[in-house]
């Protein structure tokens, strides 16, 4: 596998599939499950940054100290959530362009700009 921009997420795909069928793992793989796997995944993440502040999370993210294994859990949330996609027949890219579609409507340019404000607060 290569970088992001030589990989295509087909390819990711197909390589998640191929390492899960190759454990027999798809028995375990329902959507619920994924589900809890990826909040593990996010707890082990966000335990990465505990107790610091937004500074200190950039310098952690970028540090050799931590780099690799926030890469690590990244990684472990990302073929988690590519692995639920296609148990659940989702088509990322379709899902994400939709999304984004409903997301512009509900934070238009000239409200959401340099807000953090929820969509029915803005």
């Amino acid at each position: 596998m290569g970088t992001d921009s030589d990989t295509t997420l087909h390819e990711i795909k197909q390589i998640i599939s191929q390492f899960v069928e190759e454990r027999d793992w798809l028995q375990y793989h329902d959507p619920k499950n994924l589900v809890m796997a990826l909040m593990s995944e996010v707890g082990e993440l966000a335990d990465q940054f505990r107790w610091a502040n937004n500074t200190e999370s950039h310098a952690l993210a970028a540090s050799p100290d931590h780099a690799e294994e926030v890469a690590d859990e990244l990684a472990d949330i990302m073929m988690f959530a590519i692995e639920f996609a296609s148990v659940c027949n989702i088509d990322i890219s379709t899902a994400i362009a939709s999304k984004l579609e409903k997301n512009a409507v509900r934070y238009p340019i000239e409200k959401a700009k340099g807000s953090c404000k929820k969509y029915d607060r803005l």
